[in-house]
């Protein structure tokens, strides 16, 4: 998010003059083999190729051609909704009547995956129900197929995802890394 108010901020001209901000995307291949898409909104595109090149390289990973990635990843919309007065399930089965691809249940959390075209009216449809709030509805890139990962290349993984988010440009990572439970725990207590 502060790389994103960063970038606006930037691109409006806000703190000093305005400048040309241009939207470019990276594919490459992490240390463990998963596919990872990079998207920067930047005022120099030379400076950008090159933070992002030393971060994968410094982690063991190599940067991809075009498409080479990209073919693994189609564009969804995805909603997170909490449920606060009902069953979540039936909930669940009412935004599925709305146009949703898929849910899950996760106590009162309702996980929404929309196709793409769709987005828009099954967010309007979700936002209409009773008892329900939406916390977080984006489109965003989500992996066809995932690539599993043993423990030191996930480690290794995520410690990159998270280096590459860190980047001033840098305004959203995807991944089609299969991350355990057990290699997200041992991240976060890092």
């Amino acid at each position: 998010k502060d790389n994103i108010d960063r970038a606006v901020a930037r691109g409006s001209g806000i703190g000093g003059d305005a400048v040309v901000l241009e939207e470019i995307s990276y594919e490459a291949y992490g240390p463990g083999g998963a596919g990872i898409i990079i998207q920067a909104l930047t005022d120099n595109r030379n400076r950008t190729a090159a933070e992002v090149r030393a971060k994968i390289t410094r982690a063991g990973g190599n940067l991809a051609g075009s498409g080479a990635v990209a073919w693994n990843f189609e564009n969804k919309g995805l909603i997170t909704v909490e449920v606060e007065d009902g069953d979540p399930d039936d909930i669940a089965l009412e935004i599925v009547d709305a146009g949703a691809e898929d849910v899950e249940v996760d106590g009162a959390l309702v996980q929404v995956t929309a196709p793409y075209e769709e987005f828009a009216s099954v967010k309007s449809s979700v936002e209409a129900l009773d008892g329900v709030k939406v916390e977080s509805g984006d489109v965003a890139l989500v992996p066809t197929t995932l690539v599993p990962l043993d423990d030191q290349g996930a480690l290794q993984t995520l410690r990159l995802l998270d280096a590459l988010e860190e980047l001033d440009d840098v305004s959203k990572v995807y991944s089609n890394g299969d991350f355990s439970d057990e290699a997200l725990a041992r991240f976060a207590g890092d």
